[in-house]
């Protein structure tokens, strides 16, 4: 496969840091963390989220299909994070191997038949009593000038990224976003917050108790 990523990997960093910067902050706050949770994301690109939960004492891993974006991630990271090349509908770790597992602003660029396969692997991984960390781009009602103009700056992000990833976003929000994805994965959610003027979900969810049902 080529790496679509690999003339702006270099660069990535420059363009989303300031407006990616508010979004990181807050899902890393909305989490419990503990020094020593074994923590994965899902989508890692260059490992800049990931260096949060590294700054909070978490174990961190990482994987992405952009061989480019990790390279970066793990100079950024250093030898003690396990940032992988990889798959997500088909995650190289056993079940149960997670405290908490991390999707930040990626299952909306995948094509629809494998965003619920991902956040089923994502289940698969995380430890009965751990959380998923869901955050991404939300269908939301336009209610002022604000959400108008946020919404306005994400189209012109997600038209830039190509023809592939704008159909892959419109399809996202077309099927309910992340709260489809969590119906159709029978995820309990926790705890829900919205950034971005409501255009960004914030869900931090857990695998739902079938004994409770």
């Amino acid at each position: 496969m080529t790496d679509p990523y690999k003339p702006l990997a270099r660069w990535y960093d420059l363009f989303v840091k300031l407006p990616a910067s508010p979004v990181r902050t807050r899902a890393v706050n909305i989490c419990p963390l503990k020094p020593g949770m074994e923590v994965l994301e899902v989508g890692c690109g260059t490992g800049s989220n990931l260096k949060l939960f590294q700054q909070a004492g978490c174990s961190i891993h990482g994987i992405d299909l952009s061989p480019a974006m990790v390279n970066i991630a793990r100079k950024k990271l250093g030898g003690g994070a396990d940032v992988t090349v990889g798959d997500a509908s088909r995650l190289p770790w056993s079940e149960e191997s997670f405290d908490l597992v991390v999707a930040m602003l990626t299952l909306h660029e995948m094509p629809g038949y494998l965003r619920s396969r991902v956040v089923g692997e994502m289940s698969r991984v995380v430890k009965t009593n751990g959380r998923l960390l869901l955050v991404d781009f939300h269908p939301c009602p336009l209610r002022s000038p604000g959400s108008w103009l946020c919404r306005a700056v994400i189209l012109s992000f997600e038209i830039s990224a190509g023809r592939e990833h704008f159909r892959n976003y419109n399809h996202f929000l077309a099927h309910q976003g992340l709260p489809g994805l969590i119906n159709k994965n029978r995820l309990q959610v926790d705890r829900y917050y919205s950034a971005a003027r409501g255009n960004i979900a914030l869900f931090l969810a857990k695998k739902l108790d079938l004994r409770t049902i």
